[in-house]
């Protein structure tokens, strides 16, 4: 499943803009969204008139997208087993959403990516980096240093094979504004409702890095996120 965005500061470059121009400028119409999750990317697009498709792993996320984008088409699947036939899309997303890939079939997904986007096709791949203060507050509840690093090292790996041609890559900060700690938590546990307990257990010392870490913000208390945007193109032959 694809984390979902943060809320965002309206003062930051927002993701959402990013995929939207490289989606105009490569003409793209039918977009697959590969860790859909509950649909918000897939909503969001649709809006701006994509033909989306998006799959998730999860039997519960694709019911809630199905539910939120009836317009779109939702499938559970896997991101390293796409039912999709050859060049079914002009592009696919992975929207913070490769590092949760097992990793020993990351690379099997890139190239199930590759395979429905077709040669004329592109993959954009967001992930987020292990640093920054929105990860060092949520570190307590669920350390991502080892997998997020595993996304980049698979993608890197992939790109130096030679089957991609990288047409833009772009590390920017994502800027959150929370009221207060209980948003940031309440966030955390939208994502995984696992992470409650957790959560709960280790209050206090999520309180005492949420102080040191955030800033004021207009909204309240604002964590930083960076975030590595690929866009990338299959190499020829």
């Amino acid at each position: 499943m694809s984390t979902p965005e943060a809320p965002v500061s309206q003062q930051a470059p927002q993701t959402g803009e990013r995929l939207l121009a490289i989606l105009n400028d490569r003409k793209a119409r039918k977009v697959l969204d590969i860790g859909c999750g509950h649909g918000a990317l897939s909503r969001s697009l649709a809006a701006k008139g994509f033909e989306m498709t998006g799959i998730d792993p999860d039997a519960a996320a694709v019911s809630a997208a199905r539910e939120a984008v009836p317009h779109a088409r939702f499938e559970q699947a896997t991101a390293e087993a796409l039912p999709f036939a050859d060049a079914s899309f002009d592009a696919a997303i992975f929207l913070n959403a490769l590092h949760h890939v097992p990793e020993a079939v990351m690379r099997q997904a890139l190239a199930e990516a590759r395979r429905v986007i077709g040669p004329a096709g592109a993959l954009i791949v967001v992930e987020p980096l292990a640093r920054g203060s929105f990860f060092e507050v949520m570190r307590p509840v669920e350390d991502e240093t080892q997998i997020r690093a595993a996304a980049l090292r698979a993608l890197e790996a992939d790109i130096a094979s030679g089957t991609w041609q990288v047409a833009r890559h772009d590390t920017y900060d994502r800027l959150s504004d929370f009221a207060a700690l209980e948003e940031f938590i309440a966030y955390l546990v939208a994502v995984d409702p696992a992470r409650k307990a957790v959560a709960d257990e280790r209050r206090a010392e999520l309180d005492a890095l949420f102080r040191a870490k955030a800033t004021v913000s207009e909204k309240g208390f604002r964590l930083i996120q960076p975030l590595t945007l690929y866009e990338l193109h299959p190499a020829a032959g």
